[in-house]
């Protein structure tokens, strides 16, 4: 049976793993991931990822990180999601924890954080927000 939705099972994947105290976690690979790993990367929220083959596929290992025994994500949530897609301008793009967090975006210049879309004065899908 088909996944719905790819994104969000990757980031229950990364939930769940941070909740078991796991080093790293498997994940099916797509190019969508691993520019949503990319921004995780840039942001320090990971600490990194490497393509793996998994069961005949390709997949991709995510290091977790952790700061003093805590995991880095406090909070990882799916916005927009297939059932009820969610779009921002650039100047509407939401803020997280008054800028502490940060917000994925997937634009017309690929998948970005909320302030290299502002810098780059670019909307797009609100994909997660991270804290």
């Amino acid at each position: 049976m088909p996944m719905t939705d790819p994104l969000g099972d990757m980031l229950t994947r990364i939930r769940n793993g941070q909740q078991a105290r796991k080093d790293s976690i498997l994940t099916p690979a797509s190019k969508l991931r691993a520019h949503v790993l990319d921004v995780l990367q840039r942001e320090g929220y990971i600490r990194g990822y490497s393509e793996e083959e998994l069961a005949g596929q390709k997949g991709l290992r995510i290091e977790l990180k952790y700061f003093e025994g805590q995991p880095a994500i406090q909070h990882l949530a799916r916005v927009s999601k297939p059932g009820r897609r969610v779009y921002s301008g650039a100047r509407e793009l939401p803020r997280i924890r008054n800028g502490l967090g940060i917000t994925i975006v997937s634009t017309p210049r690929g998948v970005l954080s909320d302030a290299e879309a502002r810098d780059q004065n670019v909307g797009g899908e609100v994909l997660a927000e991270v804290f």
